[in-house]
């Protein structure tokens, strides 16, 4: 619950501090009803299932577009913020659970940065949201996790995630 409540407040902040569009306060609208319709379910054990595949899952590649076929221009502070986290998943240690969450501490600063410093706006702005969202899910998940295989699964992920960066935006 706490870990939905969370998310339903990073959304917010994240579509909010990008100055959006109205079609985005639409789409965090339907995001907000999908959080609130996994929290009614009954079953926590799937909720931790669904949560663990969401953690390592790259389905968003599925969504994101091009730009006809080119990479969407992003602003500066997004690509500096980007390549902050890159260097952070090279020169953290993770090799206890205290590591893979100082890893998630520090990957959460450089995404605030992103979120914080985000100008762009319009189709560049809506497919920097399907790679930014999942990457948010990725280190909320891994600041909570509770064994090193799990952990492990999570942070490929996310460089998977964060590596992919550079297919879409320049």
């Amino acid at each position: 619950m706490k870990k939905s409540i969370l998310s339903i407040a990073i959304l917010a902040l994240l579509f909010t501090s990008c100055n959006n569009s109205k079609k985005e306060t639409q789409n965090t609208e339907q995001n907000n009803t999908e959080e609130v319709e996994t929290v009614s379910h009954d079953n926590h054990e799937s909720h931790e299932t669904h949560d663990a595949h969401s953690a390592i899952s790259n389905n968003w590649m599925e969504e994101i577009q091009l730009d006809n076929g080119n990479k969407w221009v992003a602003n500066e502070e997004t690509n500096i913020g980007v390549e902050k986290m890159k260097d952070i998943l090279k020169t953290q240690q993770t090799t206890t659970l205290e590591g893979y969450h100082q890893l998630a501490k520090e990957l959460t600063e450089a995404k605030n940065y992103v979120i914080k410093e985000c100008t762009m706006k319009g189709p560049s702005h809506d497919n920097l949201h399907v790679w930014l969202l999942p990457l948010m899910e990725k280190i909320d998940a891994l600041s909570e996790v509770d064994n090193l295989e799990e952990a492990s699964k999570i942070k490929n992920s996310i460089q998977e995630n964060v590596e992919a960066y550079n297919r879409y935006f320049k």
